[in-house]
């Protein structure tokens, strides 16, 4: 009889320490169980830099919704699907760019609502898009210049 006493209280000391990692495994991961409803929109960028699955989506700081896929179109472009929470309506003349977090950081598409009173709907598409900026080919040219070229080779 005692020892199915000390069984069953070391059967719920390892369940509720089961409990406390599950509960922490969520909230490091920055989910919610169940989560708020979300809707899904597209947007098409010429260069989407880095940005992956999972990459916050925000408007004004605040995250609103993450990527849910990235793919490439027959010509070449990048189509980032994103599910944003329901209780954000973005108007039709918003606008996606692709952000970096800090000077290293992760990338994020931020949102910049415009002005119309009508909405996209849900399955809808961001026409008004800002590709990522390409920091290395930045630095490049500032550390060697632009030099053109002309047909023979030399410097203009």
């Amino acid at each position: 009889m005692k020892t199915s006493r000390v069984e069953f209280s070391v059967g719920c000391f390892v369940l509720a320490g089961v409990l406390a990692i599950g509960w922490l495994a969520v909230k490091a991961g920055g989910g919610v169980l169940g989560g708020p409803a979300t809707y899904s929109v597209t947007a098409r960028f010429a260069n989407s830099g880095g940005l992956t699955p999972g990459s916050n989506v925000s408007i004004a700081g605040v995250q609103v919704g993450s990527v849910e896929t990235i793919s490439l179109t027959k010509d070449f472009a990048a189509v980032v699907k994103m599910r944003v929470r329901e209780d954000v309506a973005l108007p039709t003349d918003t606008q996606a760019s692709i952000k970096t977090a800090g000077l290293l950081g992760d990338r994020y598409v931020a949102l910049a609502p415009g002005a119309e009173e009508a909405t996209i709907p849900a399955g809808g598409t961001i026409s008004d898009t800002e590709s990522a900026i390409d920091i290395e080919a930045l630095i490049r040219r500032f550390m060697f210049g632009s030099v053109e070229r002309n047909n023979s080779g030399g410097a203009k």
